[in-house]
């Protein structure tokens, strides 16, 4: 891409050492006008210092947005109703939050008549290519700029250099502070990789743990919580009416007392390589659970049995940065129009980093039937005859080609 043709480009800005360099770093090497954009998704840190920030840098147009609404209501809920979980274990925390900043880059730079978009994602890691495709399927013509896959500022140190050489001010890089991990957090998880984590034998050290107390320190007397749910989304808790918001802030919050959520995973990363992480996901760890049990209540077997079948594919879509493609659209409207029923209450008990389901029901959609399925006498309401040949049909192949074998 030629550098000369760059006027104006919109950079997800942090505040931070990395994004900070970048900010000038463009400006110096593409020569164009940047505009920030900051979202608080969530992450639990204050955003408007970035913006004194980006005004120190002689930034004109600055963007600071509080999409946590958005992002839970349109993002980690429609995930959440195909119970999504990549390679068995992850909550996707990391992965659902990209397509939405890449849209909102996309439609700054529509409105500030920017041609190209930056980020700070490393040419070894997935965001690089989620924050990408989400780009390109929204504005197919972008320009999208990835200082690290340009530059030789591969360390920290030289990043260092580089802010003390251009006059950046950045606060915690001149107190010489710096978190041993790599995080990322919004409001579905906190993510931890690097410093010991490395090496994948490394138990995770305590104070690394942030939303979470340990299940050993958690409390002796479990805690108990109802989940009111209305197509699949839960829209109340203990009969309190909550935004898709304010439900994952309670949950965080009342989960990370209980010791829910922790996950240590080895995952493979879209790019190729293997990738150690731990994972704090209080929220998403009930809402999981609690969710397959509503399910369990009032979705048809063959419909649930066909999402579980589509679910790996969906979850990989989104990890792998497919959430604006049609197919995932596709599935989206299939896996939607299953909630039509997932309507009820569930009860979870929440004790030393467990999550269990002591109660579930449906006024309006339960299709379990007490009458049937009893084992005291169920007055004719199932005919235990009719099973002999139900089985008998069942075993006709196994028993024509043990015939054969025999």
């Amino acid at each position: 891409m030629s550098k000369n043709k760059v006027n104006k480009v919109v950079l997800a800005y942090s505040g931070g050492l990395d994004t900070s360099v970048i900010l000038k770093w463009l400006e110096d090497e593409y020569g164009c006008e940047v505009v920030t954009f900051t979202a608080d998704i969530g992450q639990g840190e204050e955003v408007e210092p970035a913006r004194a920030k980006a005004q120190a840098m002689g930034i004109k147009e600055i963007f600071i947005e509080d999409l946590r609404e958005e992002f839970a209501r349109d993002y980690v809920f429609p995930m959440f109703r195909a119970n999504a979980i990549y390679e068995g274990e992850y909550l996707l925390g990391t992965s659902i939050a990209r397509p939405l900043i890449a849209k909102r880059l996309v439609e700054i730079a529509k409105e500030t008549g920017a041609d190209a978009i930056a980020h700070g994602a490393t040419g070894k890691g997935n965001d690089q290519v989620r924050f990408e495709l989400g780009a390109y399927a929204l504005m197919p013509d972008v320009k999208i700029i990835a200082p690290w896959r340009e530059w030789d500022l591969l360390s920290r140190e030289k990043l260092m250099n580089y802010a003390a050489e251009h006059g950046i001010d950045v606060d915690f890089a001149k107190a010489g502070k710096k978190s041993p991990y790599s995080m990322d957090a919004n409001l579905l998880h906190i993510s931890y990789e690097g410093d010991i984590l490395e090496d994948p034998w490394n138990e995770p050290e305590e104070d690394m743990w942030r939303w979470t107390v340990s299940p050993e320190k958690a409390p002796d007397e479990p805690t108990y919580v109802e989940l009111t749910y209305e197509k699949g989304d839960i829209v109340a808790i203990d009969g309190k009416a909550m935004s898709a918001a304010e439900v994952m802030e309670y949950l965080n919050k009342v989960g990370g007392e209980n010791g829910v959520g922790r996950d240590d995973i080895v995952e493979n990363r879209f790019v190729g390589m293997k990738s150690r992480g731990c994972y704090e996901t209080p929220a998403g760890t009930v809402m999981l659970k609690a969710h397959r049990a509503m399910e369990s209540l009032t979705l048809d077997r063959e419909a649930a049995h066909l999402k579980d079948e589509l679910m790996p594919r969906y979850a990989k879509m989104i990890y792998n940065g497919f959430w604006w493609s049609p197919e995932r659209e596709a599935l989206q409207a299939l896996i939607d129009q299953t909630q039509e029923v997932v309507n009820g209450v569930v009860r979870v008990k929440l004790y030393k980093g467990n999550v269990i389901v002591v109660g579930r029901k449906s006024d309006t959609n339960s299709l379990f039937d007490e009458a049937i399925a009893t084992f005291d006498d169920d007055e004719g309401a199932y005919d235990q005859k009719d099973a002999e040949g139900f089985i008998k049909l069942h075993a006709l192949r196994l028993r024509v080609a043990a015939r054969k074998r025999h």
